[in-house]
């Protein structure tokens, strides 16, 4: 159990009819007993809230704002990547989730502190518990969840096979759609060639460069404005260089006055060379503004080839482009160009080309065909050990002549098989059922069973796929629903043999499941006029004495109901 996770504790608070408990669970069978209405399936609820599912603000403890539930689960190194990847944080090995609800159906989520969505709280928990009530085996009646707990038990060989299927199938789906496309746009062949060839001999002749169109803007921009950046310049030249009162010759007198004095003040030193840097870099500035005087002049010639290189390219962005910037269409149209060549060979190709693509789609379909049996056989492999597993499971759950079958009904690989033959699954349906002995038709699971033989079957099903399957905690609820006498005691003997590979908690009302417990907690319910509240309490090995007596009798102070609950006590340890 080192390598699975498990949930070390879960408070609650204003849930139903609970005030506020906290339970501190161990990695074996973890027990929940008590009376009727004392708030038992009240856990569940909050565990349910934490696994992700529908608030309701019905939930929420009369006169309490809102409901808080929280949990806080165990992570091995192993599980890291998996519930990161989800969204978890995990710190110091473990992960906190939390659950609030407010009385007006307002509903908040958080992992380790930070806010998540209810769907991301299902996510991060999938691969942590699982939990089984009567809802459970409604759900097991579906082919499609069959499907699912054959391949958990397959584990990892089968989800090899499955990995290289998907792979196959996926290119197979690709060129499908390839091959639809072509012959789709078959007719329309000549008129998107014709299309393509005129886009790429104008822009062979148009020969544009990248982002062009903002640089001849800029350029147009200077030219159509050479005077008044001749004004400016010349402008702001003779107030740098002016011999009376220009900048440079301020800055000379300046620095002459400091020069003079700074060495009988230390303090002017730094202010001489702060005005002596201003200085050299006005200087600069102004060679350099000279310059750009003298190059600057009127290019009529180059500003008309400017407007009308500019055009040009905006009647081809018009022609071929979208609504964007010029230049980000240029560069989309780039892309087309660039791509071109390839889409008219597949267009130019014609019959020749969908005919190589036809006969590629045979080869992948023939690769896929082998996949797909490869799936078929682990799964037919494993559904004989699955159930010959199960069924020797439920004779030991006092179901002596039941007998188990998982059937894998796969298609005729030797025929001509249909597209929908194909799925993401493979070509396999599942189909789960029983014989009430060997002579016995088979019924499929939920019709020829009852709740309790149900239940049973579940049991049985977890117990032997627990051993290869990830789930950290699984948790029961009336899984002992119909089950009474000896039954009873094979429940809570198998449970507890599943609590050697997982974590197991049980919500249950029966003494005999209650006495394997590793840990047994009671939920307690008290009166003060119209106010109830529960709470959870963790019983001693005496408490669990008189727990299970009142279980058994009604009475937990009657001597002979405490005997008969020592006996069953005792069967844990034989």
């Amino acid at each position: 159990m080192s390598e699975r996770s498990y949930l070390e504790e879960i408070s609650i608070r204003n849930l139903g009819i609970i005030d506020s408990s906290s339970l501190e669970l161990s990695k074996g069978l973890n027990v929940l007993t008590g009376e009727t209405g004392a708030g038992k399936t009240m856990i569940l609820t909050a565990l349910s809230l934490l696994l992700g599912s529908k608030s309701d603000s019905a939930l929420v403890r009369h006169g309490s704002e809102r409901l808080v539930a929280s949990a806080t689960f165990s992570i091995p190194e192993s599980l890291r990547a998996t519930i990161e990847d989800r969204g978890g944080f995990i710190e110091d090995g473990s992960i906190i989730l939390s659950r609030t609800v407010n009385n007006d159906g307002k509903s908040k989520a958080t992992a380790s502190g930070t806010t998540v969505t209810a769907s991301a709280l299902s996510e991060i928990t999938e691969p942590l518990i699982a939990i089984h009530g009567q809802s459970a085996n409604s759900h097991i009646v579906k082919s499609a969840r069959q499907r699912e707990l054959l391949d958990l038990f397959a584990g990892v060989p089968l989800h090899q096979k499955l990995t290289i299927y998907l792979e196959i199938f996926q290119q197979y789906n690709e060129l499908k759609a390839k091959l639809k496309s072509l012959l789709s746009h078959a007719s329309e062949r000549d008129s998107q060639i014709a299309s393509l060839e005129a886009l790429t001999q104008q822009w062979s002749s148009l020969k544009p460069v990248r982002d062009e169109y903002a640089a001849i803007e800029d350029e147009i921009r200077k030219l159509a404005s050479v005077e008044d950046l001749g004004v400016a310049a010349a402008g702001a030249l003779q107030a740098l260089g002016d011999e009376d009162s220009g900048a440079l010759t301020v800055l000379g007198t300046v620095r002459k006055f400091l020069e003079n004095a700074k060495e009988k003040d230390p303090a002017l030193d730094e202010i001489s060379s702060s005005i002596a840097e201003s200085f050299f870099l006005i200087d600069d500035a102004h060679g350099s503004l000279a310059s750009y005087l003298a190059s600057l002049e009127a290019d009529p010639k180059r500003l008309d080839f400017l407007n009308e290189r500019k055009a040009t390219i905006a009647s081809f962005v018009k022609k071929w482009g979208g609504a964007g910037s010029v230049d980000e269409e240029m560069a989309l149209i780039a892309i087309r160009v660039k791509n071109a060549k390839e889409t008219i060979a597949d267009l130019s190709g014609g019959q020749e080309r969908i005919s190589a693509i036809e006969k590629e789609l045979f080869d992948i379909k023939a690769q896929l065909l082998v996949a797909a049996q490869e799936v078929s056989s682990e799964r037919v492999k494993a559904a004989k050990n699955l159930s010959a597993l199960v069924t020797k499971e439920i004779s030991a759950l006092s179901m002596p002549h039941t007998i188990f079958h998982a059937d894998v009904l796969t298609v005729d690989y030797t025929g001509a098989l249909k597209e929908s033959d194909f799925t993401t699954t493979g070509c396999d349906e599942v189909t789960m059922s029983i014989q009430g002995h060997r002579d016995a038709p088979k019924v499929g699971l939920g019709k020829g069973a009852s709740g309790g033989e149900m239940s049973r079957i579940m049991l049985a099903l977890e117990v032997v796929i627990a051993a290869s399957a990830p789930v950290g905690t699984y948790i029961f609820d009336e899984v002992d629903a119909g089950v009474g006498g000896k039954a009873a005691i094979e429940v809570g003997r198998r449970l507890h043999a599943l609590s050697q590979h997982a974590q197991v908690i049980v919500v249950t009302h029966l003494p005999q499941v209650a006495a394997w417990a590793d840990r047994h907690f009671v939920v307690a319910k008290d009166s003060d006029g119209q106010i109830v509240a529960s709470g959870v309490t963790e019983l001693t090995d005496q408490g669990r004495v008189g727990e299970i007596a009142r279980m058994l009798a009604g009475l937990d102070e009657s001597l002979s109901a405490q005997e008969h609950a020592s006996e069953l006590l005792a069967l844990r340890n034989q």
